[in-house]
């Protein structure tokens, strides 16, 4: 039997997170009570297997799997000896030395480890593209830790990135335009000598700057691969806690958006916990307001505790400092966040527009693509236990060409629309989902589904709720309809080749436990502590259609637990992976996944799958990230990987005076988090 690897942390929270990343990423959400308590059922029963097949033959779904042969299994033996074989398992090098797999995996894949350092493949190598703290604006000091001020760190890149976007620079050979959000602060990794119960004005001034979105442009070293970001560049910009943003779409100006600063409800200060995006076909990118209501104390009302407004004060202690984070005297203020930002980078003048039409929740992601008449629909999760995945589809086409007309049209673009949220229906019976993970009888977990209408423009399609309410309360609006209750549904993505959307299910400790809802077709197992990949393909490949066929991609773990499934591949022959959160896809069609939160007691890393023809669900490890860290953002080019390694250190009980990671700069230096380009030595295109 392998022996897995000792966890790093002896705090039951989920998965491998330590108890300080759940306290100030997401206010300790899996010791709360799941804020959803609706009544949705399973309902499999109701549907015959032969609806959901006809389903999948009209969506094109899925290339059926050829059983793969040969491989070398993975022994048993001490954890170091079982990292040494994982490395050596499918994907090794053959006569020639050359790796093996599907093109764009062919590297060896990384072994788990606990290393504090970011590990990458034999024959790839890497840089820091940039750090918290390193200037970016006109005027910004070198970074300082004992020095730090909130002026400064309004000039300097934020903290704790997470979603990256990599978009052209016309005009400036070799330089991209990077786009980061910086999720959340860990002020007792930032400041020396914090004290979490009497935070200072300052201390907290500097993380409402450390929060929001960065852009910065970088600058590419052909021969290589790396890339240096480039100071002072005139595209540069930080928003922050602080900075202006517009309300837009149906909901803005409506009566439960104003507040005492703002009676107009379309002005607000900053935007918060932005964790994965998106990047438009037009040239924007978007940002996913997740775990907002973390950041308000004294909630009290019924939809406060739908959210997870907490009723007590906050950690960071924001609403000593402004009422706007205090509930009862600014109750609207928290419905002023959890939505999509859309920001414009090449217009470094430009305001931000909060997306109202695209719903408000626990935003993981919104990634879009565009029907065959150029109208875009973005997909969303929501992260949080046995809540929602969502799609928009706007009622506007997209105006090709790069003139200001077409900016300015394209720049209304998700205004105008349908809000829509998953019904999923399995076509096995609920006796046959016990929980273990065990496959149906007819050898997978599949479906259909239908997309439900929540609201067009002005109008509610949700009896008892009008569109402003569909819009703020989103998540009560899915309730009443009967949408179907997900393991988290985190980072959402179509595919660019096939249409086909990846939805990344990262885990649910509570699936199955004593009133709470248990597994179903798609969330298939109890206590769920791995998650797992759904794969969708909308009914005649029309993003626009009211439904779609399903069915699992992956379901995470340990390859020798029988709950765990790679597309049907060979099980021999995969990394283990567990917790899956943000995917992206290379210009081989293959699927990247990061991870967060590794039950499996390994660091996180980023993960290759294959997914489609004959190694479809060939599934091998990239990179694993340092000791308390989460991988984040990956972007794949076809000669260089970007990850967002987000929260180095986060480890119970670490300090800025007792760290538990040297990363990146060594011992005696602060841990920061970064942003790191991996490449080939050789310089030829990645996995080839």
């Amino acid at each position: 039997m392998r022996k897995l690897l000792p966890l790093l942390t002896t705090t039951p929270h989920a998965g491998g997170r330590s108890a300080l990343t759940c306290r100030y990423r997401c206010g300790d959400a899996c010791f709360h009570d799941v804020p959803n308590t609706s009544g949705n059922p399973y309902v499999g029963d109701v549907i015959a297997g032969a609806l959901s097949r006809r389903s999948m033959v009209r969506a094109a779904a899925v290339v059926t799997v050829a059983t793969a042969a040969g491989g070398a299994v993975l022994g048993a033996g001490a954890p170091e000896a079982h990292a040494a074989q994982a490395g050596r398992g499918h994907g090794h090098g053959g006569p020639s030395g050359r790796a093996q797999g599907a093109r764009g995996l062919r590297f060896t894949p990384v072994a788990p480890n606990t290393a504090d350092q970011v590990t990458v493949p034999p024959g790839y190598t890497q840089n820091v593209v940039i750090r918290w703290g390193e200037p970016i604006l006109r005027g910004a000091p070198a970074f300082d830790p004992d020095r730090q001020t909130a002026k400064a760190q309004a000039g300097q890149f934020g903290y704790n990135n997470d979603f990256l976007s990599l978009l052209p620079l016309r005009g400036e050979p070799g330089r991209q335009v990077l786009v980061a959000n910086h999720e959340y602060t860990d002020e007792v990794l930032m400041f020396r000598g914090y004290d979490p119960e009497n935070p200072t004005r300052e201390q907290v001034e500097i993380a409402w700057a450390a929060h929001g979105l960065s852009v910065v442009v970088v600058q590419e070293e052909h021969r290589s691969g790396r890339l240096t970001p480039v100071t002072r560049h005139p595209l540069n910009r930080r928003l922050t806690a602080t900075s202006v943003f517009e309300m837009t779409g149906p909901a803005a100006g409506g009566d439960l958006l104003k507040t005492s600063a703002d009676p107009s409800g379309r002005k607000v200060l900053g935007t918060l916990n932005n964790c994965a995006g998106g990047t438009t076909p037009w040239g924007t990118t978007l940002h996913g307001e997740e775990n907002f209501n973390q950041y308000f104390a004294n909630g009290s009302s019924a939809t406060d505790k739908r959210y997870g407004i907490g009723s007590g004060p906050t950690e960071r202690k924001w609403e000593r400092f402004d009422k706007r984070f205090d509930a009862q005297r600014e109750p609207n203020e928290s419905h002023r966040f959890g939505w999509v930002v859309e920001l414009d980078p090449y217009d470094p003048d430009s305001t931000p527009r909060k997306r109202t039409a695209l719903g408000r929740f626990k935003h993981e992601a919104a990634q879009p693509r565009l029907t065959d008449d150029g109208r875009p629909v973005v997909y969303m999760g929501d992260d949080e236990r046995f809540d929602y995945f969502y799609k928009f589809v706007s009622s506007k086409r997209m105006m090709k060409g790069g003139s200001r007309a077409a900016r300015a049209h394209n720049l209304t673009l998700l205004d105008e629309g349908t809000l829509y949220v998953a019904r999923l229906t399995g076509d096995s019976p609920a006796a046959e989902l016990d929980g273990t993970g065990k496959l149906p009888s007819d050898g997978e977990f599949d479906g259909s589904g239908v997309w439900i209408p929540l609201a067009t423009g002005d109008v509610s399609h949700v009896p008892g709720m009008t569109a402003e309410e569909v819009y703020v309360f989103t998540r009560l609006a899915a309730d009443k309809v009967g949408a179907t209750k997900m393991d988290r549904p985190e980072d959402v993505e179509p595919s660019p080749r096939t249409g086909r959307v990846y939805v990344a299910l990262t885990n649910n400790s509570q699936r199955g436990t004593a009133g709470k809802p248990g597994a179903d077709e798609a969330n298939p197992r109890a206590r769920n502590k791995h998650g797992q990949i759904l794969e969708l393909a909308e009914h005649w490949d029309d993003p626009a259609a009211d439904g779609f066929a399903w069915r699992l991609f992956l379901v995470a773990g340990d390859p020798e637990d029988p709950a765990t499934y790679f597309a049907g591949y060979p099980k021999e022959k995969v990394s283990p992976i567990s917790c899956p959160d943000n995917v992206a896809f290379d210009p081989h069609g293959n699927l990247w996944i990061s991870t967060d939160g590794n039950a499996l007691g390994s660091h996180d890393g980023l993960f290759g799958v294959a997914t489609h023809g004959e190694r479809r669900g060939e599934l091998k490890q990239f990179l694993t990230v340092p000791a308390g860290a989460e991988t984040c953002g990956p972007i794949i080019q076809e000669r260089r990987v970007l990850v967002a390694v987000q929260h180095p250190g986060e480890v119970d009980g670490a300090s800025v005076e007792k760290p538990a990671s040297s990363w990146p700069d060594g011992p005696g230096r602060l841990v920061r988090p970064a942003v790191v380009a991996v490449y080939r030595r050789d310089g030829r295109p990645i996995g080839v």
